[in-house]
């Protein structure tokens, strides 16, 4: 599998538009993919998932927006940080419990 690359918003807003463009001009409702994407000099899916993602994003097509995923990736981040920070408290109860337990009681 190839490295996947990094391409810029505008490159994927420009394919997007095109893709539009060219349904528009054809009077059609599909289509258009490949032939944006060899003017491009990109993949054919490339230009796919970047259409797919502008229609979420746009309301036209059911899924979660690029916010709502951005959203949903910090909050799993601070949960899985939460659980580290909770995992360390329970074992500094466990050492300082064992602690008062070895004291000599008066």
């Amino acid at each position: 599998m190839g490295k996947q690359r990094q391409y810029p918003p505008e490159l994927k807003e420009r394919a997007v538009r095109m893709v539009y463009e060219w349904r528009q001009a054809r009077n059609r409702a599909d289509g258009g993919i490949n032939e944006v994407a060899e003017q491009l000099g990109v993949h054919a899916e490339s230009v796919r998932d970047w259409l797919k993602r502008h229609r979420i994003d746009a309301g036209e097509a059911s899924g979660l927006t690029t916010e709502e995923r951005q959203r949903m990736r910090e909050l799993e981040r601070e949960n899985a940080e939460l659980r580290r920070a909770n995992e360390i408290l329970k074992s500094a109860a466990v050492f300082f419990g064992a602690e008062l337990d070895r004291r000599p009681k008066r």
